[in-house]
């Protein structure tokens, strides 16, 4: 198992994380981020509007959250544990990544990319 420091920018690549972003989220956060996928009248709650998660977070970007958002450390009721079928973003090689505070985060290199591209969308 690798372990590759990602600083807030380093060793993140937006145009991936945009790719993973269609493949994941866009059914239920719409193809713009703003919580109006095609699944978003099936869920309760609706999907939230993730450009303005830094906006609800004092400006800045709440990475460690949306990390263990998806990967399930800190589990959503309407996801019931991880996000709906997440293999690729959950598997792989140990990456370490900074937090909004410094701190170290342990997750993988798609992880990294899909927040790099979180973080693209932040007052959109």
């Amino acid at each position: 198992m690798a372990v590759v420091a990602a600083g807030a920018s380093a060793a993140q690549d937006v145009r991936i994380g945009e790719q993973l972003y269609a493949r994941y989220c866009s059914a239920c956060h719409g193809e713009t981020g703003k919580g109006d996928g095609p699944m978003k009248r099936v869920l309760t709650p609706h999907p939230p509007d993730l450009t303005r998660l830094a906006a609800k977070n004092g400006g800045t970007f709440p990475r460690r959250r949306v990390i263990w958002r998806i990967d399930g450390r800190d589990p959503i009721l309407a996801h019931g544990n991880e996000m709906p079928v997440y293999g690729d973003l959950l598997a792989g090689d140990t990456l370490d990544i900074r937090d909004e505070t410094g701190e170290t985060l342990h997750s993988t290199q798609p992880m990294a990319d899909l927040l790099a591209y979180l973080e693209s969308l932040q007052g959109g």
